[in-house]
């Protein structure tokens, strides 16, 4: 794992816990060019009506806390 996996998922590791909370998770799923981070909701998340929100004003804030060089985070959907 290099250092920008590790410290994309040491930000995913800080809002976990409020997705958990709310009966969902998160994981890394893909960088793709080293600036833009693919993440897959599952759970509650996946389905929540506000999972954009929380995509964007959690989940992307606590990325780009931990790894700048990430401009954009996206939710994909898990392959089936």
């Amino acid at each position: 794992m290099n250092d920008l996996n590790k410290r994309i998922e040491m930000a995913l590791e800080e809002i976990r816990p409020f997705l958990n909370n709310d009966g969902g998770d998160i994981k890394l799923h893909n960088i793709i060019n080293g600036t833009e981070a693919e993440v897959i909701l599952m759970g509650a998340c996946n389905e929540c009506s506000v999972n954009q929100m929380t995509l964007t004003n959690g989940v992307e804030v606590s990325i780009k806390r931990f790894a700048p060089e990430i401009t954009k985070v996206t939710h994909v959907h898990s392959p089936a």
